[in-house]
């Protein structure tokens, strides 16, 4: 079965929630599982769980079916996704446009082409959804 994932905040702010609409579209017209991703930074000193992600999921969307939930800790937010979607094998990885930003900005520290999706497919043969923020 396809997997997508999404990285999302804690709590879920406006952006985190128009990311999950997206994924969870991309999810059902794949027919994918859905694995929603938080990551907890250490410098934060905050505890979330996933009982916490997904109640705060659910809220908002309802009950989700063929959904994992997902809380990683670490320093840096965009190496922990690159390391969830590479352990998962993901097929497709949903991200809002600040959060793509930051990816392209970290691998400019690494690479001179900082197109994320390009790189993804190289390395991690996973195609990248980018949500840009609705202009108001």
């Amino acid at each position: 079965m396809a997997l997508v994932v999404v990285p999302v905040r804690y709590p879920l702010t406006k952006h985190s929630r128009r990311t999950l609409e997206r994924a969870i579209e991309v999810a059902r017209e794949r027919e994918a599982a859905l694995t929603v991703l938080h990551v907890d930074l250490y410098q934060n000193g905050r505890k979330v769980t996933r009982i916490d992600l997904k109640n705060a999921v659910e809220q908002m969307f309802g009950p989700l079916e063929n959904v994992r939930y997902v809380v990683r800790t670490g320093f840096l937010v965009e190496e922990s996704i690159l390391d969830e979607v590479a352990a998962e094998n993901a097929d497709a990885v949903v991200i809002g446009g600040q959060q793509a930003s930051r990816l392209r900005r970290i691998f400019r520290r690494f690479t001179d082409n900082p197109d994320i999706d390009g790189y993804l497919r190289t390395h991690l043969d996973c195609e990248v959804i980018t949500v840009e923020s609705a202009t108001a």
